[in-house]
């Protein structure tokens, strides 16, 4: 049974080894080592994450949910009504609230890019998933054709042993067939 990463490449994947990715060459590794290759990619993305990527992320997670949306909506009837009703024209922005205007298009404007930035950290996480999921994937792949080799192994040295056994049946058949015309004859 091939032991390098050489022989399997070119027994389970037909590559040359020179051809591999640095994955496929880690899970031909693994097989041969017979060690998982699964691991938890979400814990290694949170360990190598700086403080301004969580920041980013608490941000889109924060202004992404029903919660922040239907707060800012209350925030912004009260302004409106605070400004209109209960001040009447002694309020602090009154009609057509450009304060107001300036406070929403600042948050808009700080809000935007962080939110991006926490997308973009995600869409690097999911390629990163995608990546290890095609190892994963791979090395089930590989284990699967691996047992069928030890399987189709199993079964020839079975049918050998049994053209043995037959063998060795008939020739004392035939010695016994033998035996039983000495004695007639």
């Amino acid at each position: 049974m091939a032991k390098t990463v050489a022989d399997l490449a070119g027994r389970w994947l037909e590559r040359r080894p020179e051809t591999l990715s640095e994955g496929e060459s880690r899970v031909l590794e693994s097989a041969i080592e017979r060690k998982p290759i699964s691991q938890d990619v979400n814990a290694a993305a949170a360990r190598e994450a700086t403080f301004g990527d969580r920041f980013a992320d608490a941000i889109a997670r924060v202004g992404g949910s029903w919660t922040f949306i239907i707060s800012f909506i209350v925030f912004l009837i009260l302004w409106t009504l605070g400004n209109v009703w209960l001040l009447g024209h002694q309020g602090f922005d009154p009609y057509p609230f450009i304060f107001l205007n300036l406070i929403l298009s600042m948050v808009a404007a700080l809000q935007a890019p962080v939110i991006m930035m926490s997308q973009n950290r995600q869409s690097q996480r999911d390629r990163l998933d995608a990546a290890h999921d095609y190892e994963v994937n791979l090395k089930a792949e590989i284990e699967i054709m691996a047992l069928h080799e030890k399987l189709d192994e199993m079964r020839h040295s079975e049918i050998v042993s049994m053209r043995d056994d037959v063998a060795q049946l008939s020739a004392q058949l035939e010695r016994i067939e033998a035996l039983v015309k000495g004695g007639r004859g």
